[in-house]
């Protein structure tokens, strides 16, 4: 037997998720160490999502970065946090449920579902609060879409079910459950279930992440989740159980 260690990592996160996650802490190290407070600002104000951009009667270029940051904001937003305790969380998040679909999708349909879901969520938060001065960060909504994917593939037979999978590739490209099956399925809807309710509570204000007095986007959140549910078939590679064509014995 050899006494050689092994030199599989703990942790075998997909690469573009890592990078995700170096994007989203440089963006937090520079805010906090190379901005000062009226650079950060401007940041922002150029980044970060502000439903009051989209008032009628603003938009014609009056807010900084103009036409061009009314459409990016609906994405860049989702790089930025308010705090270590936010950046931390979504971190862990993202770890959790990010690499799953990342092995399945593949960088680039990854990266494009990443953006369609914090799209999505912004588009939802932006119809609840029109007019809102409020700026939005955080990778939340995106997260959620990722959940809503994972959903589709990780509670089928073979499929991962641990927070950072199994060794085998092939645990992440079995056959999806079609969306009409996944509404069946009493594990999918009991988590759904809590999920909702858990986002409910923070939109009630009856709980909160950090103790403190910030508002939780919990519009965002769900935007994000049914858009990865729903959306999840357009990016997958694999296809649903549906899709399968029958093999000759």
């Amino acid at each position: 037997m050899s006494s050689k260690p092994s030199s599989e990592p703990i942790f075998n996160v997909p690469a573009v998720v890592t990078a995700t996650i170096a994007l989203i802490a440089i963006v937090h190290g520079v805010r906090e160490l190379v901005f000062a407070p009226l650079d950060d600002r401007r940041f922002l104000l150029l980044f970060a999502f502000i439903p009051a951009r989209y008032e009628p009667s603003l938009l014609d270029g009056a807010w900084p970065g103009g036409p061009a940051a009314d459409i990016w904001s609906f994405v860049t937003y989702s790089v930025i946090h308010g705090d270590l305790l936010h950046l931390g969380i979504n971190t862990v998040w993202l770890l959790a449920f990010g690499s799953p679909v990342a092995r399945r999708f593949g960088t680039w349909r990854y990266l494009a579902f990443f953006a369609a879901t914090a799209a999505a969520g912004a588009a939802v938060h932006l119809a609840m609060h029109l007019g809102d001065r409020v700026v939005m960060v955080g990778a939340s909504a995106a997260i959620s879409g990722f959940m809503a994917a994972a959903m589709r593939f990780a509670f089928q037979r073979h499929g991962p079910l641990g927070l950072f999978g199994a060794d085998d590739p092939a645990a992440y490209r079995v056959p999806a459950a079609p969306l009409r099956l996944v509404l069946r399925d009493g594990r999918v809807l009991a988590f759904i279930i809590v999920w909702f309710g858990v986002n409910l509570l923070f939109g009630l204000g009856s709980v909160s992440l950090d103790g403190g007095g910030e508002a939780i986007a919990w519009e965002a959140h769900i935007g994000g989740f049914l858009a990865g549910l729903v959306a999840f078939a357009l990016f997958d590679p694999v296809g649903s159980g549906s899709d399968r064509k029958p093999t000759t014995p």
